[in-house]
């Protein structure tokens, strides 16, 4: 029925994309008051289309449509700087509540496994040894002791910016695990999630049970506000992947999955900065043997709040 007007409106911008095309066609330039005026409606096609219901490839050509009109319509260009602080003004936080379910999820995989390893290994610190070796136990006991030149140094790195690449190598595995198993039906990213959790959770607990609370928790409490942060939103993110390939409803799993990962990219830039920000704090602020405990705790403190308002309050007028 309006299939005229939707061709007419391709058309016209196709032609605001690439001028020459039209030129060449012998069309004349595209009014700025008739596009807007096919844009309004399409986005009254689309709406309806969604309210009914509509074929799955009807939905997708009005919203590629409209997309496309809004862009040439309210196109501003925008320097690099600006758009990322868009990206950390709004985009980023808003996305993160708009997939709250999904982080909810991911945090409850993550930390009741830690929770609940981490208790049974201190109170029989032996069963480290059924999630590490003997030798691993040892090394770990070895970084975090009172002894120990560099707090969380292993033994094959001899500076603070060979743990910082080390430790962006380790994060960005981790977080990319979680995500990418969400693409065996999201139950890759539980398990890794899982898996994680209770890795975490051992080695509090052996190393709380050896008497090496002190240095342990000064030493993970600030850098673990960015880094444990973004491997749960990575679970998430890969748990909307997951969704998606599981419940596609009324489109293809090929269209679901599109647009789980078109949502989910959002988080995972955001992830990538949390990380870069997460290794760098480990590396020579969480290690560093001169500051105070009490330091460390403090600035834990701030940087936990700051990440929990920013994504709870941050662009909220913006929702």
């Amino acid at each position: 029925m309006y299939h005229d007007e939707w061709t007419e409106l391709e058309t016209n911008l196709d032609d605001i994309t690439d001028p020459r095309s039209g030129s060449a066609a012998g069309r004349t330039p595209p009014s700025g008051a008739r596009v807007a005026a096919l844009y309004r409606r399409a986005c009254d096609h689309l709406a309806l289309a969604r309210a009914r219901s509509y074929p799955a490839y009807m939905i997708d050509r009005l919203e590629r449509m409209t997309a496309r009109a809004h862009q040439a319509i309210y196109y501003r260009p925008e320097f690099g700087l600006t758009r990322l602080g868009h990206f950390v003004t709004y985009q980023f936080p808003l996305a993160v509540r708009a997939h709250a379910g999904y982080v909810a999820a991911a945090a409850a995989t993550f930390f009741l496994p830690a929770i609940v390893i981490g208790l049974l290994v201190y109170w029989r610190p032996e069963l480290i040894l059924s999630v590490v070796s003997s030798e691993t136990a040892s090394s770990f006991e070895d970084m975090y002791s009172s002894t120990a030149e560099s707090i969380g140094r292993t033994r094959t790195a001899s500076t603070d910016w060979m743990m910082f690449g080390y430790y962006i190598r380790n994060n960005v595995s981790v977080s990319f695990q979680c995500f990418a198993g969400g693409l065996f039906a999201g139950v890759g990213s539980l398990f890794f999630l899982a898996y994680n959790g209770a890795f975490a959770g051992a080695l509090a607990g052996y190393l709380t049970a050896r008497g090496l609370s002190p240095t342990f928790y000064s030493f993970i409490s600030t850098h673990s506000a960015f880094e444990l942060t973004a491997i749960v939103l990575s679970g998430a993110a890969g748990l909307r992947i997951g969704h998606a390939l599981l419940a596609p409803r009324r489109f293809t799993r090929i269209q679901s999955l599109v647009r789980a990962a078109q949502d989910a990219v959002v988080l995972l830039y955001g992830v990538t900065a949390m990380l870069l920000v997460a290794a760098a704090v480990e590396a020579f602020w969480s290690s560093a043997r001169w500051l105070p405990a009490s330091a460390k705790y403090g600035v834990a403190a701030v940087c936990w709040t700051a990440v929990l308002g920013y994504f709870l309050f941050q662009g909220r007028r913006a929702d």
